[in-house]
């Protein structure tokens, strides 16, 4: 039986309440996300034995969401990943924002979407119990330009699937890039880390990056690299391979160009899988890309460890607002962005 129970989970530092919303879909699996940063907590998903595990990294209380850290399961916005040196040009005008990492501007500033109270509802709608989030993101906000209304859904169907989409409307040219940064780690009781889950990503190509991780702007062969993930490996192997481009971020960090980039359809972007538990994670997406971190710099003294968990961030590509040959961010008044992305939860035969 589908439910949805809704639980306070304390105030933001201005005094405004924050809520929690688990969504139950009778056989044994919840989510539970949060109005702050519309973030996801936790996903409890049955092993081979029908034992219900979390299977994300979060935290217990609302005062490590409202500090620092590494937007643990956070939705990222106006723009998730990266843009090169904190400017972008659109319509002839140079929009300045804030530079948060490296000299470059990553997943919305310094106060981003991750940082907000968003507006809920909730509804259940045949197999799915639904709950919607939304945000009025102000014209100037980060240094964007528009007034940009978001409006995300999040839906929990019976067979084990957990739907996100994104909508957004404008009322001056913007650029926007969303994407989930929940970290997965499909056997945590047993498993420190991820490197035994085994990964495929449905990507002939992927973006080499330079030094702080921007987008060269080619877009190259996995053939023959540490990139080559079309047939599954261990996150393990792919470390092995010492690639230079891996050892200068500790691990994966990279966007990969999924197959029909340029359909809005969405498709089979990666599949994670955990030998012990038999769990199974199969990513779907109408995005053209996805970034695979396997948390390469997650801080002990938040309580994890490097590459304890994965994120399988759905997204357009890093820079897009820079590199007119990648498929564009830019919305436009009148029209409507539309994104969706599935985490369907599984075990293996």
């Amino acid at each position: 039986m589908l439910q949805i129970i809704e639980q306070p989970f304390g105030k933001t530092t201005d005094g405004t309440p924050v809520h929690s919303y688990t969504l139950l879909n009778g056989f044994n699996m919840e989510v539970e996300i949060l109005t702050y940063g519309g973030t996801i907590r936790t996903i409890k998903v049955p092993n081979e034995q029908g034992v219900a595990e979390n299977v994300v990294l979060g935290f217990d209380t609302i005062d490590p969401y409202l500090n620092k850290h590494p937007k643990i399961g956070a939705t990222v916005g106006r723009y998730a990943n990266r843009i090169a040196k904190g400017a972008f040009t659109l319509d002839g005008k140079t929009y300045n924002l804030a530079k948060n990492k490296s000299g470059n501007h990553i997943h919305g500033g310094a106060e981003g979407f991750d940082k907000k109270v968003w507006r809920a509802k909730t509804g259940i709608v045949e197999d799915k119990a639904i709950l919607q989030l939304s945000y009025t993101s102000e014209d100037g906000e980060e240094g964007y330009p528009g007034t940009l209304k978001v409006v995300m859904l999040y839906y929990l169907t019976i067979d084990g699937s957990l739907g996100i989409q994104y909508e957004a409307t404008t009322d001056q040219p913007t650029v926007i890039n969303f994407t989930d940064h929940s970290y997965f780690n499909l056997n945590p009781e047993e498993q420190a880390d991820i490197k035994q889950h085994e990964l495929t990503v449905s990507a002939d190509r992927y973006l080499p990056i330079n030094e702080t991780s921007i987008p060269l702007g080619e877009l190259k062969s996995v053939e023959g690299t540490a990139f080559d993930l079309r047939t599954a490996q261990t996150i393990q192997s792919v470390f092995d391979q010492q690639a230079d481009e891996i050892k200068q971020t500790n691990g994966l960090d990279h966007c990969f160009v999924l197959k029909d980039e340029n359909s809005d359809e969405v498709k089979l972007a990666a599949t994670l899988t955990e030998p012990k538990s038999k769990r199974k994670l199969e990513v779907f997406t109408s995005e053209p890309g996805i970034q695979v971190y396997t948390g390469n710099f997650l801080d002990p003294t938040l309580g994890f460890q490097p590459h304890q968990a994965i994120c399988l961030e759905t997204q357009h590509f890093p820079d897009s607002p820079n590199q007119s040959h990648f498929p564009t961010t830019v919305l436009r008044p009148g029209e409507k962005f539309v994104s969706t992305t599935l985490y369907k939860f599984s075990t293996l035969d």
